[in-house]
């Protein structure tokens, strides 16, 4: 019996997307600095990109495979692998043309165990990228986000009204209180370095800004200025522009817990997740989620 050349191993994903500009906003928002590195996580569910910084500040961004109209999943488990989150961005950047489909494959692993990426649209031109990825590094804590008691510690606000509070409580090395009462019912961040600047959120009058609002005790805590900021400082302009709302969570022992939602354009073609009267499904949303630790403060910033 003859020998035969071995054959290749299948790679564990291939998928494709319809459209790259969404998931670019979403990575985006997660880049905080210049040179960061991520871990991507694959399953039958979709992919997970986390980046975290010195264990107190901890991003996921979660691409559902109902992202994409193509998604072939063949591995045991859920592989993870290393990669420069720059990197990934800016070759994403490259297959993202205005006025064109920007349709990619995405496979891992190549034969090197690279990420590979490739255009599919029907021009003439090919667009292939290929990016090393790396044994990945430990997730120094992966946390199980816990509610701080029976009622959650929640409120909801206009994602531009957020980032604007946010940037204008900037004082260098400063810590940041977010304070949450029930009654009146409000929200305050207060910035405290070379002065005090203090802004409110009250559920009745800010309306049109506070979208939702559950609190059943006072609490406050303290955070780092430069990771709450972190949370909204590259959110992209189509989620500024969408302005549907960001919520905030604080867990058990302060953690707290800032989600967005960036919408990922509709496709030119049939998607097998639209259904036939044309319904676009809310799965076809690219989820964020950050985590930041709070500060561990000498009287007790904390439940009261």
């Amino acid at each position: 019996m003859s020998s035969s050349a071995i054959e290749p191993e299948s790679p564990d994903l291939v998928c494709q997307l319809d459209k790259v500009q969404g998931v670019v906003d979403a990575l985006t928002s997660v880049r905080w600095k210049r040179h960061q590195d991520a871990v991507v996580e694959l399953s039958e569910h979709g992919i997970v990109l986390i980046v975290e910084e010195t264990a107190c500040l901890q991003a996921k961004v979660y691409l559902q495979r109902e992202l994409f109209v193509r998604y072939e999943y063949s591995a045991e488990g859920r592989p993870r692998f290393g990669v420069s989150l720059g990197l990934f961005v800016d070759c994403l950047n490259t297959f993202s043309v205005p006025g064109h489909s920007s349709a990619i494959e995405i496979c891992y692993p190549g034969p090197d165990m690279q990420l590979l990426l490739k255009s599919v649209d029907s021009s003439g031109a090919c667009t292939y990228a290929e990016i090393r990825t790396r044994i990945p590094d430990t997730i120094s804590w992966d946390y199980n986000f816990e509610p701080a008691g029976s009622t959650p510690l929640s409120f909801t606000v206009k994602s531009a009204a957020l980032k604007e509070a946010i940037d204008d409580l900037e004082w260098p090395g400063s810590s940041i209180h977010l304070i949450l009462q029930p009654t009146p019912p409000s929200v305050t961040f207060r910035g405290e370095g070379h002065g005090d600047l203090q802004i409110d959120f009250m559920c009745y009058a800010n309306t049109d800004l506070l979208v939702a609002f559950h609190c059943d005790r006072q609490v406050s805590h303290r955070y780092k200025y430069k990771f709450l900021r972190a949370t909204t400082s590259n959110i992209p302009s189509s989620v500024i522009q969408d302005n549907r709302g960001s919520k905030l969570t604080i867990g058990r022992g302060g953690m707290l817990k800032v989600q967005h939602l960036v919408s990922v354009a509709k496709p030119a073609m049939p998607h097998p997740h639209i259904d036939s009267a044309g319904y676009q499904q809310p799965s076809r949303i690219a989820y964020i989620e950050f985590f930041v630790k709070p500060e561990v403060d000498d009287d007790g910033a904390n439940d009261t």
